[in-house]
């Protein structure tokens, strides 16, 4: 199946590439991004004091304008992943290999001893927009968060704010369907594909505008939940004030699933010399009040938004800077108040052409055994970047 849906997408952005001459858009980046990975804990069975892997990265975003009302969009992401943390675990590449959409479009073209490259199509869609109606059908990213590190709206494709390399954020195989009933209000219904009722997702959101703020409330049903949230954004005297929240209850009390109530706020403020201060804060009333147990940085492939964190309370933290315009910093850490533990990520960006940047970062965790950060350990990133 997944070879299938493969070969239509290619065709058909070859096929549309040609069709006609400058109605269609094709850009993307390349990246090359190294890692430098020491556990908290020795790695049972292997005699190990750290890990590496480098990424080959290349992304292309094509866009075919077929007509005034219609876009065909075909975005792809190729990674080549090599180094010792693919080579001592084999099963890496099955976890990097998934596709959490109902079209299975990720795929390992090769492999070898110690190397691999994963492809994967995470936007490939139509898109329908006539007078105040939009339609868009096919794999899409139905981007609800307002916030900018923990999403509670975001119910269609949560993503981890530990995963910065993926900008782009992930899909949802789902139609879309919005209708826009003034200058700064909408309305819209997304149905999300699914195997079954509990992989499934019917929702909607109506947005507006009053009083200088933004307001959204949104409703439907997601996986083994009803859910029922809201959200907000403006700001108080120049600073950026934001907040969702949502609520979760079980379809069924035989489904394993658990009432939850999820809500995050943040503010942000940007002074006249480019220093940028963030600040936000999530609440989980399922989460634990204890050791919050490790999480896993590279095989967890569960998050969603009423698991953003298995802490009740987080704190987070930001700083940035411009020392020139070529050059800036920034220092960010999440705490964990109710175990102790807590991360540190110190990043430096460089741009060394207008379509040229580098870029070298940590994500270090602390903390106690059994606490939420305090069995990872230390990753040190280097990345070049090259957009086209």
């Amino acid at each position: 199946m997944k070879h299938f849906y493969t070969l239509l997408l290619f065709l058909l952005f070859t096929v549309s590439a040609f069709a006609q001459e400058r109605n269609w858009t094709l850009n993307g980046y390349i990246k090359e991004l190294f890692m430098y990975y020491t556990p908290e804990q020795q790695i049972p069975g292997l005699n190990l004091d750290h890990l590496t892997t480098n990424t080959i990265h290349n992304r292309l975003n094509f866009k075919w304008y077929a007509s005034n009302e219609i876009t065909v969009v075909a975005e792809m992401r190729n990674r080549i992943l090599f180094g010792s943390l693919v080579k001592k675990f084999p099963d890496y590449q099955s976890t990097v290999d998934i596709d959490n959409g109902y079209f299975d479009l990720s795929f390992i073209p090769i492999d070898g001893n110690g190397w691999f490259m994963h492809s994967m199509f995470d936007r490939a869609y139509i898109d329908w927009i006539s007078g105040n109606w939009q339609v868009r059908a096919g794999r899409q990213r139905v981007n609800w968060g307002i916030n900018l590190v923990w999403n509670p709206n975001d119910v269609f494709n949560s993503f981890s704010y530990f995963d910065f390399d993926y900008e782009e954020r992930p899909g949802t195989d789902a139609l879309r369907v919005q209708y826009y009933t003034g200058m700064t209000s909408s309305a819209e219904l997304v149905y999300k594909i699914g195997p079954n009722e509990n992989e499934m997702a019917l929702a909607g959101l109506y947005h507006f505008s009053q009083w200088s703020y933004d307001f959204q409330f949104i409703g439907g049903w997601v996986g083994a939940d009803y859910m029922i949230g809201a959200g907000w954004a403006g700001d108080i005297r120049g600073a950026g004030f934001r907040g969702e929240i949502n609520h979760f209850v079980p379809r069924e009390n035989s489904s394993g699933s658990e009432k939850a109530t999820v809500a995050s706020i943040s503010a942000d403020y940007t002074f006249p010399s480019s220093l940028y201060f963030h600040t936000s804060v999530l609440y989980n009333s399922h989460g634990k009040k204890g050791n919050a147990g490790g999480i896993d940085p590279f095989f967890n492939n569960q998050l969603s938004a009423k698991y953003l964190s298995f802490a009740q309370y987080s704190l987070f933290a930001q700083c940035s800077y411009s020392v020139t315009p070529l050059l800036s910093t920034s220092i960010s850490g999440i705490v964990n108040p109710n175990d102790g533990s807590w991360y540190f990520g110190p990043s430096l960006t460089y741009s060394l052409q207008n379509n040229l940047e580098l870029m070298a970062t940590s994500q270090l965790f602390f903390g106690k055994d059994g606490s939420e950060f305090g069995d990872i350990g230390q990753l040190l990133f280097a990345r070049l970047k090259w957009s086209f």
